[in-house]
């Protein structure tokens, strides 16, 4: 009797375990998927986290290192991450069950937080002025499961390349392709990211003779055609990378998303602890700055949360 009461025991143990990062149980552990270490998913999901842990009674939460945005929502339905970055476009596609979602993923929204900028690095020396130039060289696209990945192959497409024939793919993360260019081993690379991104920054301070091509224009045009208003024009400052001019590009909001699963009162508290520590956030990177209620709320065509909901009802 006492080995079955001991068994009993400890599945129930498990059990209460097994519902703490969906705000069940006595605690909660929340694991937010990031994206790559010099990425800025990484830098403000670690920033996020210490205040998840400092703000939630009874709270635990990591960030951890992926390879951003499909991966991402993969670890949230699986139950393996509670909270994680994706942009919009990739978020769009998991709750529309496109592309690489096989059906309507199961999950929500607690806030846009800031926009990404489609980076198109081009390597010192390499003669390449627009998209189409990329034909025959050798390309980047982002790590396998990466929104990255999904911009990166519509950019191709809009500009008349098929990203399978038209060029030597690779598919690396941020930390591998700025390595690679350092390497000579390829050509170019697509980063979507936040500006500034660390692992542009070091390239550009080792090799300040890069270049980053336009995605603006009628690349944009063709994307908006075919996929919607999700993707809008942005120009990046490249005084930002301490590099001279202006170049127009492809943008794409950001949002946070969480399992459908997830308590009302955790989604809630999550929220607020975002928006309440703007100031410390903004401290660890500085995309930060724009979290806003007004824009947070914004996050169609995915729902929001009722948790968070109910925070910017409270906001009116």
């Amino acid at each position: 009797m006492k080995r079955i009461l001991t068994i009993v025991a400890a599945a129930v143990l498990a059990a209460g375990c097994g519902g703490q990062g969906a705000g069940g149980g006595s605690g909660n552990r929340i694991s937010i998927a990031t994206g790559g270490t010099t990425g800025v998913y990484y830098v403000y999901g670690g920033g996020l986290a210490k205040q998840l842990k400092a703000n939630i009674p009874d709270t635990n939460a990591t960030a951890s290192v992926t390879s951003a945005s499909v991966e991402n929502i993969k670890l949230l339905v699986s139950g393996k991450a509670q909270i994680g970055f994706s942009q919009a476009d990739t978020a769009a596609d998991a709750v529309n069950g496109k592309d690489t979602f096989t059906g309507p993923q199961p999950v929500k929204a607690i806030a846009r937080i800031y926009d990404n900028y489609t980076h198109l690095v081009v390597s010192p020396g390499v003669e390449a002025t627009e998209v189409a130039d990329l034909k025959g060289k050798r390309v980047s696209l982002g790590p396998a499961n990466s929104g990255t990945q999904v911009v990166a192959r519509r950019v191709l497409e809009a500009a008349g390349l098929d990203p399978d024939a038209d060029i030597t793919k690779q598919q690396l993360s941020i930390n591998e392709s700025v390595q690679a260019v350092k390497d000579g081993t390829i050509d170019a690379f697509f980063w979507v990211g936040g500006l500034p991104t660390a692992g542009i920054t070091d390239l550009a301070s080792s090799k300040p003779d890069m270049k980053m091509i336009d995605t603006g224009g009628d690349v944009l045009a063709r994307m908006q055609s075919a996929y919607g208003q999700q993707y809008v024009p942005l120009d990046v400052d490249m005084s930002t990378y301490k590099l001279s001019g202006t170049i127009k590009t492809v943008g794409i909001a950001n949002v946070l998303l969480v399992p459908s699963s997830m308590s009302d009162q955790l989604a809630y508290d999550i929220t607020r602890t975002l928006f309440e520590k703007k100031a410390e956030l903004s401290a660890v990177h500085p995309e930060a700055k724009k979290l806003d209620p007004a824009l947070g709320r914004q996050v169609a065509p995915v729902e929001l949360h009722p948790g968070a909901a109910r925070y910017y009802q409270e906001k009116g």
